[in-house]
């Protein structure tokens, strides 16, 4: 697949734009690529909410990615009460608006599958992914607020696209053919290896055991092999460990990657 755009050293973007014009510019690189792609069935529709939720996305970058970080935790796609209706990663309506303080327009996606409309901030169904986590974090920092956990962490998924099939149902890319699951996670692995070089990162979090294993094959490449690629169990209610103290399990987890002291640090 023709790659059409050159991606940019880290060094080039930083200095030019700083580190959240240089990482919405990496999405964007990685977009032209993807749509080089074609979905054929069991894919129906793609939602790509760097478009239609642009707005939000961007608020999201530059409030909480203005400088370099320690941990990337990533996660794999948009959920389809999540991200696809805010722009967010993990962005569940409430969490987005109430605890990271963003906002913009959502706008809709050309096509969309009639069971799976976007609501944008008006969507009532909420994204038990999302709450999960945020709702982890938001314990963690306490008073000191989303501030604490974003000056030295960051939360990006490895792919900006989610899909749905001909029944409304959501697609993870675990669910798509291999040879079209490998090529597009092939495309998002080398964007995330430029993402982590820009965001100079010691520690990338696979939340869930997907996104864990395409971080470990994506970052065994290059420079990157020296990032050290751990993880978390997935929130999703699909997953069963996760029903079962996922909070406190998953909070027992961060302080053995001696990730819990982070939050602490003064902004």
């Amino acid at each position: 697949m023709a790659s059409g755009v050159r991606p940019m050293d880290k060094q080039e973007t930083a200095k030019v734009e700083g580190v959240a014009e240089s990482f919405l510019h990496l999405e964007l690189e990685l977009l032209a690529l993807l749509r080089e792609i074609q979905f054929p069935p069991p894919v129906c529709h793609v939602y790509n909410p760097l478009e239609y939720a642009w707005e939000p996305h961007r608020c999201y970058v530059e409030k909480y990615c203005s400088s370099q970080k320690d941990v990337l935790f990533l996660g794999m796609n948009p959920g389809p009460f999540g991200m696809v209706q805010t722009g967010v990663p993990f962005g569940e309506v409430t969490m987005v608006q109430e605890w990271l303080g963003v906002s913009g327009i959502v706008e809709r996606p050309a096509t969309e599958h009639p069971r799976r409309p976007v609501l944008g901030w008006q969507c009532q169904r909420s994204e038990v992914s999302g709450a999960r986590f945020w709702g982890l974090f938001r314990s963690l920092c306490g008073a000191a607020g989303a501030q604490a956990f974003f000056h030295r962490c960051f939360v990006h998924n490895l792919c900006p696209l989610a899909f749905v099939d001909g029944a409304g149902r959501n697609l993870t890319p675990a669910d798509l053919p291999q040879a079209l699951r490998e090529q597009l996670l092939e495309v998002c692995g080398d964007s995330l290896r430029r993402t982590v070089s820009l965001l100079g990162v010691g520690m990338v979090v696979g939340v869930g055991r997907l996104a864990e294993t395409r971080a470990r094959k994506a970052l065994a490449k290059g420079a990157e092999t020296r990032v050290r690629v751990e993880g978390i169990s997935h929130p999703s209610p699909r997953n069963p460990r996760a029903n079962q103290g996922w909070q406190q399990a998953t909070a027992a987890r961060l302080q053995e990657l001696h990730i819990t002291p982070l939050l602490s640090s003064n902004p």
